[in-house]
């Protein structure tokens, strides 16, 4: 005669874990930017065969390295701190642009990893949650050095969306798919 009462308190209790296990990212990110998530493969494929047809061989070479990195845990990884960042773009406009280095910083608010990047024209602020081990989903905002930076969710012009993953023992990225500007897939490197 216990087992219905258990099964529906088992049942209550999957529920409850199961709407918890979304987490707060669940009432942040935008229908846009779920769909943006939604055509991450599609759009990283796409980008990269625009960029076979670049000039530079330097850059595709980077941008090879870049998209055929192996993920690594977070686990052991403390991501905070000042690090320098890169971002290359492909697909789109150019087909395959590689900027220089500028400076990124990693900051734990309490509440999780904020990034912030501190140079260089094109701006980004945002968090980080967790998707798994090896995968964080970024929620970021787009702004150009001198304007003040909007908030994540403020319109589709700012609001930034990617994958981060670890690619080696001081080096990680964050992988863009379809950016509001110039190129169909964007990487984010950063290196100590």
């Amino acid at each position: 005669m216990l087992r219905r009462p258990a099964l529906a308190l088992i049942a209550i209790f999957s529920s409850i874990a199961a709407s918890l296990a979304t987490g707060e990212i669940e009432d942040l990110i935008t229908d846009a930017d779920r769909e943006r998530l939604a055509a991450f493969d599609r759009a990283k494929q796409q980008a990269l065969g625009e960029a076979e047809n670049a000039d530079s061989r330097t850059a595709l070479a980077a941008l090879r390295k870049a998209a055929e990195a192996d993920p690594l845990p977070f686990s052991d990884f403390d991501m905070t701190g000042n690090w320098q960042c890169r971002t290359l773009k492909a697909g789109g406009l150019a087909k395959l642009a590689v900027y220089g280095w500028f400076d990124c910083r990693v900051t734990d608010d309490g509440s999780g990893w904020r990034l912030e990047k501190l140079s260089g024209s094109q701006r980004t602020v945002g968090r980080f949650f967790t998707e798994s081990d090896t995968r964080l989903t970024y929620l970021g905002a787009f702004f150009v050095a001198g304007d003040a930076a909007p908030e994540y969710g403020a319109g589709t012009d700012s609001d930034q969306v990617g994958y981060a993953v670890r690619t080696g023992a001081e080096s990680w990225q964050i992988e863009f798919p379809l950016p509001r500007y110039e190129s169909t897939f964007d990487i984010l490197e950063f290196r100590r």
